[in-house]
């Protein structure tokens, strides 16, 4: 009987696995997880989750979708090793599971901030634990300080504002967001942060954290200091590829795909956050650290492996969303090398505006604040050849 083994539970490996059973596929599924908990979303996790969202909230399904399923889920089991010539991989608690066929979901981990540059705690969000203890020291009056402006960094300040807590959230860069939407929509989100009440210090970067008793200083590059009770990094992340060094895999900043998934090696795939998939435009490889992104991925992967390709990677249109301070900002496209940014729709009372960005007048992408049904709408308008 066909056999797939799926190495990480993320929204991709628990994707792959829902898909290969819609698609019909009838034989043994495997799902390996490091972590002990249950298979959940990673998106709450700098949102709800800090606000206090019970952990069964967060789960994709209960027991006894898998039982139902016949998923086999082994949970708390960190893949050490792959040995793709016998499609095994090698478990820290010395187990081996064989299939046909092996799908990597493996994800990837926080960015930490240098060790050698702080003393005391530095907080990170990536995983279900690390939000826990996060939430565990989020008490109204504390002092929070972020660093890192990214989509983790501002949801993380988002929620502490929420919950009542003094909160400084520093930026190497001009403005956060700048780099992604634009300097226009950028200093939208940045007066979001102000007038929600967070302090922001853009254009510098950090030097180093210092104990200070029970708090901690987090020194500027300038020679400014903040003093914080708790500090979160948000750096972005590293892809979790490490223990497929000698797999003969190809490794470039994830795994090396093609537009299906398909790795160098025959019957091993990879999605998700770990997977730098073809860019059929481009040429080139890139991971898409979005969830979105890696659910495509799941069902392109699961529908390769069953024979029934339906989904195609060369009509995915880029999305994220993100909730801040009471608002949802959504992105379809790209804005990446926009010569022109329009503003088409903007409603000051209800903190909603749409923004066109356009290269050499082809509409590229949209960005939508509090207006998600006309943002979505754009989806079809955006064709993949002019995202390249």
């Amino acid at each position: 009987m066909d056999s797939v083994l799926i190495v990480g539970a993320s929204v991709a490996g628990v994707g792959a696995a829902n898909e290969l059973r819609r698609c019909g596929f009838s034989g043994r599924i495997d799902l390996v997880d490091s972590q002990g908990h249950r298979p959940y979303d990673r998106p709450p996790l700098s949102k709800a989750a800090l606000r206090g969202v019970d952990v069964p909230d967060l789960q994709f399904h209960d027991q006894n979708h898998y039982v139902r399923t016949n998923i086999d889920l082994h949970l708390g089991s960190t893949a050490l090793k792959l040995d793709p010539d016998a499609r095994a991989v090698d478990l820290a608690s010395g187990e081996r599971l064989m299939a046909d066929r092996i799908i990597i979901a493996t994800g990837a981990r926080a960015r930490p901030f240098p060790a050698d540059r702080a003393t005391g705690p530095v907080h990170l969000l990536r995983d279900l634990d690390d939000a826990v203890r996060l939430r565990a020291g989020l008490h109204r009056g504390k002092r929070l300080v972020v660093i890192g402006g990214g989509f983790i960094g501002a949801e993380v300040a988002s929620s502490a504002i929420g919950l009542g807590l003094d909160v400084v959230l520093i930026e190497a860069a001009r403005l956060p967001f700048e780099r992604i939407l634009g300097g226009e929509i950028a200093a939208r989100l940045a007066d979001l942060h102000v007038q929600s009440g967070v302090e922001l210090l853009c254009s510098v970067a950090v030097d180093r954290i210092e104990a200070l008793g029970e708090r901690q200083r987090v020194v500027l590059v300038d020679g400014r200091s903040v003093e914080a009770d708790i500090v979160v990094a948000g750096l972005g992340s590293l892809p979790n590829v490490e223990w497929l060094a000698d797999s003969g895999l190809e490794l470039s900043n994830g795994i090396v795909c093609d537009e299906q998934g398909r790795t160098a090696v025959a019957g091993i795939f990879a999605v998700g956050d770990a997977a730098a998939w073809l860019d059929p435009f481009t040429g080139g490889h890139e991971r898409h650290e979005h969830w979105a992104a890696a659910r495509e991925q799941a069902r392109i992967v699961a529908q390769s492996i069953t024979g029934g390709i339906t989904t195609s990677w060369r009509d995915f249109v880029p999305y994220f969303w993100s909730d801040l301070h009471g608002v949802r900002l959504q992105m379809l496209g790209s804005a990446h090398g926009a010569d022109d940014v329009q503003i088409v729709h903007d409603d000051r009372e209800k903190r909603a505006f749409i923004a066109e960005y356009r290269r050499s007048g082809e509409l590229t992408g949209v960005v939508g604040c509090n207006a998600g049904a006309k943002t979505i709408r754009y989806g079809p308008k955006l064709a993949r050849d002019t995202l390249g």
